[in-house]
């Protein structure tokens, strides 16, 4: 038997390295022919939408915005905000319904002491000073209504069940009350996508 040199050796294993799998070559060459090859991917058929029905873009609907309400209390035969009422009033500003741009109602209340007439007038400039503070913080005047309820509508007695005053009754009643109602929220309606055109015969 011949024995072969090791570099004989190294070359024919080099060469045999390169040489392609069984069936390898008669792949190539038919992928060569095509031009492309088949991986299964061309093969997948894009689902039809439908032309009777078009697909809807859901919407995201907006979060809802509550409505705020606030009382502001007023000091015996006062007519001015103290330094209370006006840190609330600042708070207000600073709520979503606010921000929003909702209405501003303002109703004005008063205890029992005086006329009637008195009262009525002391409930409307208590809503006035309300009203007034609001403007100066930016809010628009036509989102602002006003009304006076004079001692029509207590949310505490004036005088305790002998007949006596009720000092701490009487402070609640000295009010103002703060209603913000925001605005509507409009949401679009859904836009469809365009479907494709029917498939003519």
């Amino acid at each position: 038997m011949t024995k072969l040199a090791p570099t004989a050796l190294l070359l024919c294993a080099s060469l045999a390295a390169c040489q392609p799998p069984a069936g390898q070559e008669a792949a190539n060459n038919a992928i060569a022919d095509n031009g492309v090859a088949d991986n299964g991917a061309d093969n997948m058929v894009e689902p039809q939408r439908s032309i009777l029905r078009p697909e809807v873009v859901p919407t995201v609907e907006e979060p809802k915005i509550e409505p705020e309400e606030l009382l502001i209390g007023f000091g015996a035969l006062s007519l001015q905000l103290d330094d209370g009422a006006k840190a609330a009033l600042d708070a207000l500003m600073t709520t979503p319904a606010m921000q929003a741009g909702g209405a501003v109602a303002l109703r004005g209340h008063s205890d029992s002491l005086g006329t009637d007439g008195d009262n009525r007038v002391a409930s409307r400039r208590r809503a006035e000073r309300v009203r007034d503070y609001l403007l100066e913080k930016g809010v628009a005047a036509e989102r602002i209504t006003l009304v006076a309820l004079g001692e029509t509508r207590p949310i505490a007695p004036n005088a305790k069940e002998d007949g006596s005053d009720d000092p701490e009754g009487r402070a609640k009643n000295r009010r103002v009350e703060v209603r913000v109602t925001p605005p509507p929220v409009v949401i679009p309606p859904p836009v469809p996508v365009d479907a494709p055109d029917a498939e003519k015969p």
